[in-house]
């Protein structure tokens, strides 16, 4: 099946989840996000914002606000790549040209200084790979050469986005670990280049 197929048959079933469905998901995965030592060692985090029946990471954001973490959402730039920007709970949002909210100003900070951002997901096989939406903006964000220093790359999904195995093309960004509303999986090597199938 091509990545366009598979595409439309994941995004239309979590499209197809009734709104207590996804309040009880985004719960459970909170919860295992929470418990997580990665989660809990991280200072900076980036969030995204749900769209599309993609789970909701909003309980997650609202676990490390309390506690205290710094909170960034992206932001799309000319060249379709994703900025950073600090942004606290009840600070305004705009949306963007595909109609996803997104911080209205403020600075940006480089994906390097984050420790952790959580990656929406449509799809993710057993090797890390991810299925996003086809804008390719995460691929572009982060395939330039890798720094020294780099944030972990977090997938979250809904436990019937795992695929045996997804097609791949060389830009491609893997994942280091992806959360279900089922449980958590760790990816090797913890940091990108994913062979092709």
């Amino acid at each position: 099946m091509s990545k366009a197929e598979l595409r439309e048959r994941l995004r239309a079933r979590r499209q197809r989840l009734d709104p207590l469905h996804q309040r009880r998901a985004a719960q459970r995965l909170a919860r295992l996000v929470a418990r997580a030592a990665f989660f809990r060692r991280a200072r900076r985090l980036a969030f995204y914002l749900p769209n599309d029946g993609e789970i909701d990471p909003t309980p997650l954001l609202r676990l490390a606000a309390a506690a205290g973490k710094e909170i960034y959402l992206p932001r799309l730039d000319r060249r379709r790549r994703l900025q950073f920007a600090r942004w606290r709970p009840g600070e305004p949002l705009v949306r963007n040209r595909y109609g996803i909210p997104e911080p209205r100003h403020g600075p940006t900070t480089p994906a390097t200084r984050l420790d952790l951002i959580f990656v929406p997901t449509v799809g993710f096989d057993r090797s890390g790979r991810r299925l996003g939406m086809g804008g390719g903006f995460y691929d572009r964000t982060f395939a330039r050469p890798r720094p020294h220093r780099r944030p972990l790359l977090v997938g979250l999904a809904h436990h019937f986005q795992e695929c045996a195995q997804l097609p791949a093309d060389p830009w491609d960004v893997g994942l280091d670990l992806v959360v279900t509303d089922r449980g958590l999986r760790r990816f090797s090597p913890i940091g990108r280049s994913l062979p092709r199938p």
